[in-house]
């Protein structure tokens, strides 16, 4: 593991994702799941995200779109955190995950949608629904 890449990466996935949700990730690794948070650190992180041809909102909106996808629930919620954070817009999170239903099926966009809904209420986005 080349050393920079590990240092980028954590320093851009704490801005993406906050530096409580990535310490709390890395704190909780032990002898077994650590080699894995360290190449999500230093290989996602650290040489992907990094990288300058596409900005960091673009790539959350592509990550949303290829969670949905792949129906990852756990991983959507925490990205669409990291969305926000990249000033993605409600109008945005939402385009993106109708565009999902178009390729993905209804059942990944509904998914993906109740996702979204329950991370944008808690993060003060939109309201709670009534009833």
């Amino acid at each position: 593991m080349d050393e920079r890449d590990y240092e980028r990466g954590l320093a851009k996935r704490k801005a993406v994702l906050g530096d409580a949700y990535v310490e709390k990730a890395l704190a909780s690794a032990d002898d077994f799941s650590r080699p894995l948070q360290d190449l999500v650190t230093s290989f996602a992180w650290g040489q992907v995200w990094t990288r300058e041809e596409l900005p960091p909102r673009t790539r959350s909106l592509v990550n949303l779109a290829m969670l949905a996808a792949l129906n990852r629930p756990h991983e959507l919620r925490i990205h669409l955190r990291g969305a926000v954070n990249n000033g993605c817009t409600n109008d945005e999170i939402r385009e993106v995950l109708l565009q999902t239903a178009v390729y993905c099926g209804f059942p990944a966009a509904i998914d993906a949608f109740r996702a979204a809904r329950e991370v944008l209420v808690e993060l003060g986005r939109l309201p709670p629904q009534k009833g």
